[in-house]
């Protein structure tokens, strides 16, 4: 969930305009890490494991184009993002649209182009914005790719993980060899700040409150299970952390089990179950919220095997 304006917006919305401000270098073999993946999940506010079902759907529309590339800092090429001709002319009007807004600034309402700074990305822009449409000097919200600021709630689950695992690396007064490189792997994953990552590292060391393993991996688990499955990368990530604390394969079934008795509900998942907590708290479903039901599912992505699920879960509750 993303605050003030930009939350607003849809994914694909943010993701278009950030990618018409960060064009793909044509005819190069490096490309700049804000077209990653990573790059990108940290710009539009959005977890990383949710980038790859909107570029997809870009994708087949045409408006998107994708390659390996060398990126600075990587060990090896990355896959990387830029709009073709069509996307570029969706982002364009996009663009547009929201800098022709009026927002409000010290009270006096203005066009939003014309606080723009020189070289300022529109997310950047735009994230100055509340709900409201009033502009405030700093941001709403802060990309994790950002040293400072608040991130959003997406972002702030990360961020709790990454400051979860340093408390548990500092638990003995150092940072182990395995333990950096595992944290490494997990704030690229994330695209996070650097000087975040460092600040997260100095509040776990001073609070020493540390985690049990257990409850620090079962916690990557559960992040890792928002939509149901576990990506290749996230693969990648679980196996180093094993391997960096010591988990077995026995003590890993067991934790995923529990896990995925335990998921954290991603946030059209939240909507559409709370809408059917709802509909349901009269003890039934009418024809009317079923027709509503049916077309909130469309919206939000929700299958029928998935709200059958969360049916008889909510009705096993009222029993």
């Amino acid at each position: 969930m993303v605050d003030g304006y930009l939350g607003t917006m849809t994914t694909e919305e943010r993701m278009l305009l950030h990618l018409f401000d960060n064009p793909l270098p044509e005819g190069q073999w490096e490309a700049p890490f804000a077209v990653t993946q990573a790059g990108i999940s940290a710009a539009v506010h959005v977890q990383r494991k949710h980038v790859p079902r909107t570029l997809k759907r870009l994708e087949k529309r045409d408006e998107l184009h994708s390659g390996q590339r060398h990126v600075p800092g990587a060990k090896q090429r990355r896959r990387v993002y830029g709009l073709t001709a069509k996307g570029k002319e969706r982002a364009g009007s996009i663009r547009d649209r929201v800098l022709a807004k009026e927002v409000f600034k010290t009270g006096v309402k203005v066009v939003l182009s014309t606080l723009r700074k020189g070289g300022q990305m529109t997310l950047d822009l735009l994230s100055h914005v509340d709900e409201g449409m009033v502009f405030h000097n700093n941001p709403v919200i802060s990309p994790v790719s950002n040293p400072e600021g608040t991130a959003s709630l997406d972002a702030q689950a990360g961020e709790s993980l990454v400051k979860r695992m340093f408390a548990r690396a500092w638990e003995d007064g150092k940072i182990t060899k395995d333990e950096q490189q595992l944290i490494t792997e997990v704030v690229t994953f994330l695209g996070m700040h650097p000087q975040r990552v460092e600040r997260l590292s100095e509040e776990a060391r001073k609070a020493q409150n540390a985690p049990p393993v257990d409850d620090v991996y079962r916690d990557m688990l559960r992040q890792a299970l928002v939509d149901g499955e576990i990506v290749e990368d996230e693969i990648a990530l679980l196996s180093t952390m094993r391997q960096a604390f010591g988990i077995d394969d026995q003590t890993h079934l067991q934790l995923l089990k529990e896990a995925q008795a335990d998921p954290v509900l991603d946030d059209a998942t939240q909507t559409y179950k709370a809408t059917l907590a709802t509909a349901l708290a009269d003890g039934m479903i009418t024809a009317d919220e079923d027709a509503m039901l049916l077309t909130l599912r469309q919206n939000l992505g929700i299958t029928d095997s998935k709200h059958a699920n969360m049916l008889a879960e909510l009705l096993d509750g009222t029993e």
